[in-house]
């Protein structure tokens, strides 16, 4: 069995949650096993907002206060140091570089940047830079599909939302397509008995 937790942070506004629901809800449709945890501040716009999210490949044993996360998305600089010290060696990490200050300081971690917020303000969807992230997220580490999470865009919203669905599967796609290769394998021991198992 494989678990991958991730840590989703950014200030109030970004659409943290959002992501996080979105990604927990793409897991499950593909058979995994998910939990999302959120966290919240006292402020409805400026605080910090974080979420964990936890996939694996059979029932999850992870806590949902982990303590070292595999993977994160940082959508803001102001509150991502205290995430970037408990990152696991080799994590991996999407950053809208659009919005975040610097970049992370570990040079154990993988970094992948894109102009996430620029992305999805292109494309009308000045909110949406946190979908573009976990477009970016499935094709840096393939820990989900980004069919799955373009189902999931219109799963997640509530009946009164449901006109930006289309908008936020955009964004995902946007995400995924600014990632040019693969930087790490999310789940490397089930793709290899997968193959096995083909006779590949």
């Amino acid at each position: 069995m494989t678990e991958r937790a991730l840590r989703l942070t950014g200030i109030g506004g970004q659409g943290v949650q959002l992501a996080a629901r979105t990604l927990g809800v793409a897991a499950a449709s593909q058979g995994l096993s998910a939990m999302v945890f959120g966290e919240y501040a006292g402020m409805m716009r400026g605080g910090n907002t974080d979420a964990t999210v936890v996939i694996g490949t059979r029932r999850l044993v992870t806590p949902p206060t982990v303590s070292r996360p595999w993977g994160a998305i940082a959508m803001h600089h102001e509150f991502w140091a205290d995430v970037e010290r408990r990152m696991s060696p080799g994590g991996v990490v999407i950053v809208d570089g659009s919005v975040f200050r610097g970049e992370p300081a570990r040079d154990d971690l993988i970094v992948v940047t894109v102009e996430a917020t620029a992305a999805a303000t292109g494309l009308g969807n000045a909110r949406g830079g946190s979908m573009v992230t976990l477009g970016a997220l499935a094709a840096a580490t393939g820990v989900v599909t980004v069919e799955s999470l373009e189902a999931a865009a219109g799963e997640v919203l509530p009946s009164y939302r449901a006109q930006h669905a289309e908008a936020n599967a955009a964004a995902i796609r946007a995400g995924y397509e600014l990632v040019a290769e693969r930087a790490t394998e999310a789940w490397p021991d089930e793709k290899r008995e997968a193959e096995v198992g083909a006779g590949r």
